[in-house]
């Protein structure tokens, strides 16, 4: 598989602490960043897209990793979540807003002598 298209985005829920919200977020932040034209352009199947989806947050158990996955409209989606983002306290009202950041990867299957990848 070789990675043809990497989206970042950042998410946030001020006021809940919600975890999986955030990441949600950052997830819709990072995908209207981008148009997949390739594939309708070269009559490829979105089925054959794998996309990967690394979310960082501060507590990565609080994710809800098939919640995450379904904000994507395409392809076969994993979701690794790892510590990362940020938590910002409110000491004075006893609230976390939390910082979600997330990288999308959109992978494709290219057959040999098909495309020409190049490595800079």
């Amino acid at each position: 598989m070789q990675r043809l298209i990497l989206e970042i985005g950042t998410g946030n829920d001020l006021y809940g602490g919600n975890y999986t919200k955030a990441a949600c977020r950052a997830v819709q932040d990072a995908i209207h960043h981008s148009s997949l034209i390739l594939f309708r352009s070269l009559d490829i199947s979105h089925e054959k897209m794998q996309v990967n989806v690394t979310v960082g947050v501060q507590e990565p158990d609080k994710v809800d990793r098939d919640v995450v996955a379904r904000e994507l409209p395409r392809g076969n989606v994993s979701v690794e979540v790892t510590k990362g983002g940020m938590n910002v306290v409110d000491e004075v009202h006893d609230t976390v807003s939390v910082i979600a950041t997330v990288a999308i990867e959109a992978c494709l299957e290219v057959p040999p002598g098909t495309w020409k990848v190049l490595k800079s």
